[in-house]
């Protein structure tokens, strides 16, 4: 099975590939992309109001998560118009602590909803669908 790999910025969400995932939820994949295929701007973090431990995981850590060139994106199958689409990001930090993030967008700014250390089947799954890609 070949695996195409897109900038999110040069396909639309029904472009992606469609997997299953626990229950038999429909999720899509936004696949790891070269650092060197990424803009170069930077992502904005919406930090204000964060309903969760800042202490535990800090947003420098999140955002490192998510500048992870090998991150995986999960979007939901059915994404409707209005701002409570809800995101997930695997990804790793640069000293190798894997988080498992909640997020929206608005296409200009994230904003973590919550975010946590992956469990060990996260963490297989991330390692695996990298292994996959590369």
């Amino acid at each position: 099975m070949r695996t195409e790999i897109a900038l999110l910025s040069d396909c639309s969400i029904s472009d992606l590939p469609v997997v299953t995932v626990g229950g038999g939820s429909l999720w899509k994949f936004a696949f790891p992309v070269p650092t060197e295929l990424l803009t170069d701007h930077a992502m904005e973090f919406d930090w204000i109001d964060c309903h969760f431990d800042l202490k535990k995981v800090t947003p420098r850590e999140i955002e490192e998560s998510f500048e992870d060139p090998f991150s995986i994106r999960i979007f939901p199958e059915s994404v409707s118009d209005d701002s409570e689409t809800r995101y997930f990001s695997l990804g790793k930090t640069i000293n190798n602590r894997f988080l498992f993030s909640v997020f929206w967008t608005d296409g200009k700014a994230y904003r973590v909803i919550a975010s946590r250390d992956m469990t060990d089947d996260e963490q297989t799954f991330y390692d695996r669908k990298n292994a996959e890609w590369l």
